[in-house]
């Protein structure tokens, strides 16, 4: 979630039923270096509690250091990525590379842990492979470390994000230790969610279904509540939501820049609607918020005139 859960992002899914909000994942060489683009990412109000500052790293004593600077942003606890599958992360050990040096990786959590006065957990997979799935091992460890939670993605590093997250470890962790645990990996609907509490879970985590559809999480507590399916928004309210989202970005980072980095986010608010290519393509071309504002209400017009000529057919 690097570059998607910032502050912004974190508000809107709060207001739409977040009930644990988690930073982008932080260096710890780049924070105890005080890299002001990193140090950004531990900036947290309030409003978001309880929240979570994410770190990742594999050296003992600047994941110690690092554990002490994010303290320092008085967050509510602190989570140690060791699941990170990308290779630039995990081929050099940080991340989901620990999997593969389970001595090392309890080393890193005890440092993080004399690091920080605040209640710790950990984010992992199943593995570094298929060949090599270690995590009932993992987590007999973290519960002796004093871990307080432990989220598993049910995929290997090698998977990435290929293949079906499989949720039965979830049942097995549970078996072997009584550590609380969230269940994370192809949480795209509310079915799935109540699903994974159903196995056992004491939590679900969504990822990237969020990055999409960051009303899943209102869509998700209904049905928990209820049992009752609610509909998607319409594309009306989901142009209203990305342009709300678009202007919560300019004021946190700047309305450039904001309109630059917003442009990955128009294919998952607009899609399935008729002509979406074409104004992708143009909202591309944008670099304030003016335009883009009236292209996507143009663009709802001609979406709504298309949808009433071909009701009338």
């Amino acid at each position: 979630m690097d570059g998607v859960s910032d502050q912004p992002f974190r508000l809107l899914c709060k207001e739409f039923g977040a009930d644990l909000l988690y930073t982008e994942f932080a260096s710890c060489e780049a924070l105890i270096r005080d890299i002001a683009s990193t140090k950004k990412k531990l900036a947290v109000t309030d409003v978001e509690r309880p929240i979570c500052i994410q770190i990742y790293g594999s050296a003992e004593d600047s994941m110690e250091r690092a554990a002490a600077a994010a303290e320092q942003a008085r967050p509510d606890f602190i989570d140690i990525n060791c699941g990170c599958w990308v290779k630039k992360i995990a081929n050099r050990g940080d991340g989901a590379g620990l999997l593969k040096d389970l001595k090392k990786f309890e080393a890193v959590v005890r440092a993080v842990m004399r690091g920080t006065s605040l209640p710790v957990t950990v984010k992992t997979r199943l593995g570094w492979d298929h060949s090599s799935i270690c995590i009932l091992d993992v987590a007999r460890m973290l519960e002796q470390t004093g871990v307080q939670a432990l989220t598993v993605h049910c995929r290997t590093r090698c998977q990435g994000y290929k293949g079906v997250a499989d949720w039965s470890w979830l049942e097995k962790i549970r078996a072997v230790k009584p550590l609380p645990l969230r269940g994370n990996g192809d949480v795209c609907t509310p079915q799935a969610v109540k699903h994974l509490f159903d196995l056992g879970c004491d939590g679900v985590m969504i990822g990237r279904a969020a990055i999409r559809s960051f009303w899943l999480f209102r869509l998700t507590k209904h049905y928990l509540a209820t049992g009752e399916l609610l509909p998607e928004p319409s594309l009306r309210e989901r142009v209203e939501f990305c342009l709300r989202h678009l202007r919560a970005e300019a004021e946190y980072r700047g309305e450039e820049r904001a309109v630059r980095e917003h442009r990955k986010r128009y294919a998952d608010y607009l899609r399935n609607a008729h002509s979406i290519a074409k104004v992708r393509a143009e909202l591309m071309q944008y670099k304030e918020i003016e335009p883009v504002e009236k292209r996507l209400y143009q663009f709802l017009e001609e979406t709504e005139a298309y949808a009433g000529s071909v009701g009338s057919v």
